[in-house]
């Protein structure tokens, strides 16, 4: 169960926790159309800072462009509608869930002149794929469904409607005994996890899927520039599967999963079967980072 926190924004107000429900008949909870971001505050000596947070808000804007949804808010005012809700509920650290949806209106799947409304929540959540998984490493199995093809779900949008593919992959990794899913493309190239970017490490090189057929991930983008800074060469190109197998390291990395290190795919140790050098390296970084403690990178810190 999500942990309550007090308050919620709903189109410019707080309202109780308990109290920020809508109609039964709200033309996204019908028909899945509606976009969201997922971003993370972390605890730091300066106080609550909130990562990377105006390239979510963008991408948030972007996705609602995509999908013809004009939000009723300036990006400043998501902004501080973010922050004031961190800040309210008075957390140090907190996973933030910004959500544009199509209010109680026309029915049938043309939403004509329904209300776009928009709600931010945050509440406490740690490791999504454990701490252990952190610290370990996971296994993950390669999915019998197949990431969305790019024409028929346009990858570049963070959409409701989109996850349930990825649900439907989760729940078979989960049943046959593994911790997360990674899909295919539609031509059978490795794609992304369920709600995670991929990369693979070979002869101490990074590899990483384009963003042909994936969601362009932030944390994607920030472990890329990362390792660039430290003269590690970064390729983004298609590989397959058997690849992943015979890769030195590999890793999610996401919001939620921040980096996670992959031991095993269908069955396949990957390397030694443990947490690599280059992956230990740049997840050490990366929480130094969203921590403050790299001053560096202050610059992707807001603070709240």
């Amino acid at each position: 169960m999500i942990a309550k926190t007090k308050k919620i924004w709903m189109d410019g107000k707080f309202l109780d926790w308990d109290d920020a429900n809508v109609h039964i008949l709200t033309h996204t909870l019908q028909y899945g159309l509606g976009v969201f971001e997922g971003i993370r505050c972390y605890e730091t000596k300066e106080g609550p800072a909130i990562f990377r947070l105006n390239e979510h808000i963008d991408r948030l804007f972007n996705s609602a462009h995509i999908f013809l949804i004009k939000i009723p808010y300036s990006r400043k005012e998501i902004k501080d509608a973010i922050i004031g809700t961190v800040r309210i509920n008075k957390m140090k650290e907190c996973y933030i869930r910004p959500f544009v949806y199509i209010g109680y209106g026309s029915m049938g799947l043309y939403p004509k002149d329904n209300p776009i409304n928009v709600a931010i929540a945050v509440w406490s959540w740690g490791a999504y794929l454990g701490d252990k998984g952190i610290k370990e490493g996971i296994k993950v199995k390669t999915s019998s469904f197949i990431r969305n093809h790019v024409n028929a779900s346009m990858s570049r949008g963070k959409v409701c409607g989109y996850y349930i593919n990825s649900q439907l992959a989760k729940k078979e990794a989960i049943s046959c005994g593994f911790d997360e899913a990674l899909l295919l493309d539609t031509e059978g190239y490795v794609s992304e996890g369920s709600g995670e970017n991929i990369f693979i490490v070979r002869n101490g090189a990074l590899k990483t899927t384009p963003l042909t057929s994936i969601l362009e991930g932030i944390t994607r983008n920030s472990i890329i520039k990362i390792a660039n800074d430290e003269g590690i060469k970064v390729t983004e190109e298609r590989f397959t599967r058997d690849e992943v197998y015979i890769s030195d390291e590999a890793f999610f990395t996401g919001t939620a999963a921040e980096v996670t290190p992959i031991r095993d795919v269908d069955g396949r140790a990957i390397g030694t079967g443990k947490s690599g050098k280059v992956t230990k390296m740049l997840q050490s970084l990366f929480f130094d980072i969203v921590k403050g403690k790299n001053k560096k990178y202050k610059f992707w810190l807001t603070k709240v």
